[in-house]
């Protein structure tokens, strides 16, 4: 015989078992987002996962030497040199001599195929050039043309002192490139050769932009280097500080 339920007991009853109902419902719905979320999050790692392995092997490194150097970026090196790409980072904080060869080897060779296509971009832009502004340089040179010593004269910018075939300084150029900083430049020992000049420029990809407006300057030494009488080798980034030339 079935068991009657008395009237007076029956709006209780509804009651519990809609909230039994909804307890459920919320459990369904909380543990629905959190398998979203949990998926989102294993998509999202996923993707950067791809992501630093596609970008290592864009350099010709592997999973963990990425990994090292995004630790890197985020210690003091990163602080000092934000924009250091990861064959200097890596090479200059190497833990031996044969991470610092190889890293010394992956990037001659990347630096190789760079300058390879930098140079066929040079020429086809070049050209270009030609056709459009025929009557202006690429390259303009602001430096002295004559042999003479000439006393350099601080204007609160900074002076970047380098020779022609000097890695120090050619990495020197790229990181005041990359912060975008304004300076002007004295190469050492190009007898006032403009084409000289004007060539390691090119090679250099320097920016014509940034060269026509004059944020950054290419000059000749003509002897400013020895005159300012600070110590130590090139490059040199100084500024004259009360009257004094000091390195930065």
């Amino acid at each position: 015989m079935a068991t009657q339920i008395p009237s007076s007991a029956k709006p209780a009853l509804a009651a519990a078992v809609l909230a039994a109902l909804l307890i459920g419902l919320d459990s369904t719905l909380a543990g629905g987002e959190t398998t979203s979320d949990t998926r989102l999050s294993q998509q999202r790692n996923s993707r950067e996962t791809r992501s630093d392995e596609q970008l290592a092997q864009d350099w010709g490194l592997q999973a963990e030497d990425w990994l090292r150097y995004r630790q890197l970026q985020r210690g003091p090196l990163g602080v000092y040199s934000p924009n250091l790409d990861p064959l200097t980072a890596l090479g200059i904080e190497a833990r031996n001599d044969d991470e610092r060869r190889h890293f010394a080897e992956l990037q001659v060779r990347a630096e190789s195929a760079r300058v390879t296509k930098e140079l066929a971009y040079q020429r086809a832009y070049d050209q270009a050039w030609k056709r459009l502004y025929p009557a202006l340089q690429v390259v303009t040179l602001t430096g002295a043309t004559n042999s003479s010593p000439v006393q350099l004269q601080g204007n609160g910018r900074l002076a970047l002192f380098i020779e022609e075939h000097c890695m120090a300084c050619t990495l020197q150029v790229k990181k005041l490139q990359a912060t975008g900083s304004e300076f002007d430049l004295y190469m050492v020992g190009t007898d006032n050769d403009d084409a000289r000049l004007r060539q390691w420029a090119q090679r250099m990809a320097l920016d014509p932009r940034s060269v026509h407006e004059r944020r950054v300057t290419l000059n000749h030494d003509a002897g400013r280097w020895n005159s300012l009488g600070v110590t130590g080798g090139l490059p040199a980034l100084v500024r004259e500080v009360n009257g004094q030339w000091q390195r930065q």
